[in-house]
């Protein structure tokens, strides 16, 4: 079932408003890619010109090689899962499944075996006499999955599609998606506004910004290794605090941070005495009682403004003058810091790096 897919230079423009700029991306047969992106980024109006739902102003889309972008929707042979599930109401749930292969004119016996397949493969085998308001926001969504892959397409395109679910079954309904996809080996392109679902899902993910593609990689390398401000703040929770690089050494660089306090971190192609950005993720950030006053790099003293318990971590909000540091700490076995406790805050040169 699987196919690859490649956007080369899409633009997309809605008169003089540029939603899609140089839009250029591979993707590989069987692979889950998430386009990652805050609302109005432009990351659904990339999916609808793969869909054929919109066409590109300009450039080209490719499945195996062949170029559809003059194809109607209805021949690209792909599946689509919308977030409201868009399931017909008067018809039963066979019915509902069975729609695409009606359209294409399927034998009734190849229809009946290949909706019993699908059915079976999200596990609603029993539901296929029920109509849509009979079953739950879950259940509507599994058939809506099943009616997506029911006529064997080339690709599966999900737009949004836990986004009305609540937070145990969408956690639930991920597990069930990774699982039909790797078992059928689908090409998937997913869309959210939801860096969990992506980190969690994806073998790549396409942060989009501003109708851009801003970073694609897979989940270590965007969590680690943010490209950029942009993509260490959307994606998971940052560190990220105004430093001048006071000098260059291979990749790393002594930095002054916040201002007045020496620091090491590593580069990301800046030069001496370019302004930037430290970026370190809270779990990196070591918390300890008061320390008497040093001069180690990334050091910074700091009064706790508030302690969240998380169950297993708890989250600190630290004020270090005119910054305010996020650290997220192991419960088991570590102290605890009360608001109003004076603390000091430091991490290590490899776990941070200047961004522009």
């Amino acid at each position: 079932m699987s196919t690859s897919l490649e956007m080369q230079n899409i633009q997309k423009f809605y008169g003089p408003l540029h939603v899609v700029k140089d839009f250029n991306l591979h993707i590989k047969p069987g692979e889950f890619v998430t386009f990652l992106g805050p609302s109005g980024s432009g990351k659904t109006t990339a999916l609808k010109m793969i869909a054929g739902f919109e066409t590109p102003t300009s450039g080209d889309i490719f499945l195996d090689g062949r170029s559809i972008v003059d194809l109607p929707a209805y021949e690209r042979g792909i599946g689509m899962v919308f977030q409201n599930y868009a399931l017909f109401p008067h018809m039963t749930v066979a019915e509902n499944v069975a729609f695409p292969l009606t359209v294409r004119k399927a034998s009734r016996q190849e229809a009946e075996e290949k909706v019993t397949r699908a059915l079976h493969l999200v596990k609603m085998d029993q539901y296929k006499a029920r109509y849509p308001n009979q079953l739950s926001g879950g259940q509507q969504q599994r058939i809506a999955l099943a009616r997506a892959i029911v006529f064997n397409p080339s690709i599966l395109l999900m737009d949004e599609p836990l986004g009305a679910l609540d937070r145990n079954l969408r956690e639930h309904m991920k597990i069930e998606i990774m699982r039909i996809q790797k078992q059928l080996n689908m090409t998937v392109v997913f869309v959210t506004h939801d860096q969990d679902e992506a980190l969690t899902m994806s073998d790549r993910i396409a942060v989009i910004n501003e109708g851009q593609l801003v970073q694609v990689d897979d989940s270590r390398t965007l969590y680690g290794r943010p490209k950029n401000r942009f993509v260490a703040s959307f994606v998971g929770e940052s560190n990220i605090i105004p430093c001048r690089v006071d000098s260059v050494d291979d990749a790393a660089g002594r930095v002054t941070v916040a201002g007045a306090v020496p620091g090491l971190a590593q580069l990301s192609g800046q030069s001496k005495g370019d302004q930037g950005w430290i970026f370190i993720r809270p779990e990196n950030v070591e918390i300890s009682a008061r320390l008497p006053s040093s001069d180690l790099p990334n050091t910074l003293d700091g009064v706790v403004e508030n302690a969240l318990f998380l169950g297993e971590m708890t989250r600190y909000l630290v004020r270090c003058g005119e910054e305010t540091i996020t650290v997220k700490r192991q419960n088991s076995g570590q102290p605890h810091f009360a608001g109003g406790t004076p603390v000091t805050v430091c991490w290590k040169a490899e776990d941070c790096t200047v961004l522009n």
